[in-house]
């Protein structure tokens, strides 16, 4: 895809953002790039604040509410189920938008959609209808997310793509934050409103997004068939250096999330928390601490490999502090050692996310197809969350308690950092 074609016809208005994707913007036409990273950021601290928000707070006392005795299981198949509807959904809706040539009719159809199934998800009374309402919500949220990731290969600068990507990594701790704080809100005699809510923040970043964002539509390609483009999927990790990224993500993302799903349980069950901190209390503090620690190493992180022009060592580092960060509640299983893990957390996966986004741009099998790879390597985000929650729930079932779930999330990220030695297009 050419990254110098002259813009056509007059300049869009200020208020409005309409790089194309072929499109690279010049010196002196900056502010067009900077309005475009703003409204990312914006898209994205919206989609992290719906993921945490019910995946961390809303989702694991509804699962609690139903059934207290068999939390721990319902919730691992709850999550596990509803992940595989992430993974089919985010391939999937990155196809129909390179076939499209559009990237934000799919952004606010997915936006919008999310906001009637997440409500729905909080009027469900059962397991088997919580199962239901998550599953959709997952599908309509990766409708969304498949779409606008593609947007920083399509429409961002190669020399620029560390700053965006911090710029979209911003997304996780600032969401994160934001989303866990707001679903607290409405725990524990008012979760369903608390769906709606971040149903609505959801929709109106979509809405947002597309009205200001605007695009215009991409070059035609040859029609591909969708049965040739779904079997193209397995081709893209034929490719050794994307391979290798998405063994990287895929372990990283499997070692966070064995901890992560959880956490709330292990604060009820397994942390010695002062007597006058609730659990649900301890996540609201713990969340902002791990968020602002993710957001200064996303900056860094993004800033830094950008200027050092390297990304490998940055990815490797923070696989490993992550992994030392899984090591701390073993040899301190109480509230400091919950706030220093939550530190040491926060700065290895967030500079992986912002290092690791740029250098999969740099790595993409094909830059026509750029949605649908980015679907692909968006299943080791997916990928691990439906391993996860069974590995979890495995994990504690089997060993009777949450310090064996914490050596196999350490040794998970520790593994991640060897996957980026052998790629060899990026240094």
């Amino acid at each position: 895809m050419s990254t110098s074609e002259t813009r056509h016809a007059s300049d869009p208005p200020r208020n409005v953002v309409t790089d194309t994707a072929q499109d690279t913007p010049p010196a002196g036409r900056r502010g067009n790039l900077g309005g475009l990273l703003s409204l990312l950021a914006v898209g994205n601290i919206a989609m992290y604040m719906v993921y945490m928000g019910v995946g961390q707070v809303l989702l694991p006392l509804q699962v609690e509410a139903i059934d207290p005795a068999d939390k721990v299981a319902n919730f691992g198949l709850v999550s596990g189920i509803s992940a595989i509807f992430a993974t089919l959904f985010n391939p999937l809706a990155g196809v129909l938008s390179d076939r499209s040539r559009r990237r934000n009719p799919w952004i606010l159809g997915g936006g919008i959609a999310a906001l009637g199934a997440l409500a729905l998800l909080g009027a469900m009374k059962s397991i088997l209808l919580v199962t239901i309402g998550w599953c959709l919500v997952q599908a309509t949220m990766n409708v969304y997310q498949a779409a606008i990731t593609a947007v920083v290969p399509d429409r961002v600068p190669i020399e620029r793509r560390g700053l965006a990507s911090a710029t979209v990594g911003i997304g996780i701790p600032v969401g994160s934050m934001v989303g866990v704080a707001l679903a607290t809100m409405f725990v524990p005699h008012d979760v369903p409103t608390g769906y709606l809510v971040l149903g609505a923040v959801i929709a109106g970043a979509a809405v947002l997004f597309t009205s200001l964002a605007r695009e215009r539509k991409l070059p035609e390609q040859d029609t591909v068939p969708l049965g040739k483009q779904l079997a193209a999927f397995a081709a893209a990790l034929r490719v050794a250096d994307f391979r290798w990224a998405f063994v990287g993500r895929f372990l990283l993302t499997l070692g966070y999330f064995v901890i992560v799903v959880y956490q709330l349980y292990i604060l009820q069950d397994h942390i010695e928390l002062p007597k006058s901190l609730s659990p649900t209390d301890a996540i609201t503090i713990m969340t902002p601490v791990n968020s602002i620690a993710m957001l200064l190493a996303t900056v860094a992180g993004g800033v830094l490999s950008d200027r050092i022009g390297r990304r490998k060592p940055f990815i490797a580092a923070s696989c490993v502090l992550t992994a030392v960060g899984m090591v701390v509640p073993l040899v301190s299983p109480d509230w400091t050692g919950m706030l220093v893990f939550s530190v040491i957390n926060g700065l290895g996966f967030g500079c992986f996310m912002a290092v690791d986004t740029a250098l999969v741009t740099l790595v993409l099998p094909s830059a026509e197809d750029a949605a649908r790879d980015m679907g692909v390597l968006n299943i080791a985000n997916a990928g691990p969350q439906i391993i996860a929650p069974f590995v979890a729930s495995l994990v504690v079932g089997t060993f009777g308690g949450y310090d064996a779930l914490f050596v196999v999330a350490a040794v998970v990220t520790a593994l991640g950092a060897l996957s980026v030695v052998p790629i060899r297009s990026v240094r």
